[in-house]
């Protein structure tokens, strides 16, 4: 069930860079939309391992 807090992400890549997309991820047994969270996921701990803690301030 979809969490309705969630926000929502749309880009544009075109069609080879998804068709590469699509193999990893059915190869890691993700959909692609879990594939690009769980890359966004790495690059946000890389960051952070070197750069320190992201504090977001609340709005």
């Amino acid at each position: 069930m979809r969490n309705k807090s969630n926000k929502h992400l749309g880009i544009e890549i075109d069609p080879e860079l998804h068709a590469k997309l699509k193999y990893i991820a059915k190869y890691e047994g993700r959909s692609i939309n879990a594939q690009v969270l769980y890359l966004v996921r790495q690059c946000i701990k890389e960051y952070e391992t070197f750069e320190g803690k992201i504090i977001i301030e609340e709005e």
